[in-house]
């Protein structure tokens, strides 16, 4: 995948939100979709720990960026991911 922290579509979003997702994308990696709703709650906590989060215009940006830039595979994996965070809200 290319650099899409690089892209003008998330300039405005802050850098530590933007490396929190990108640690996010590495450590996901590899994950069955069984792993991935504990791995989503850890990370949420984490989040929260670390006072992050995103407005909805900003998942919308990150969201439309990061397709840009991802395999067939990836965006499968994307959208699995997307839709149990949502089912959870």
């Amino acid at each position: 995948m290319e650099n899409w922290l690089d892209d003008p579509a998330v300039a405005h979003i802050d850098k530590s939100k933007l490396d929190f997702l990108q640690m996010l994308v590495f450590e996901s990696n590899g994950l069955s979709q069984k792993e991935m709703l504990p791995f989503l709650m850890a990370v949420a906590k984490r989040g929260k720990e670390n006072n992050i989060s995103f407005t909805e215009e900003e998942m919308n940006a990150i969201i439309d960026t990061l397709k840009k830039y991802s395999t067939p595979e990836d965006l499968e994996k994307m959208n699995k991911m997307i839709s149990i965070y949502r089912n959870r809200h």
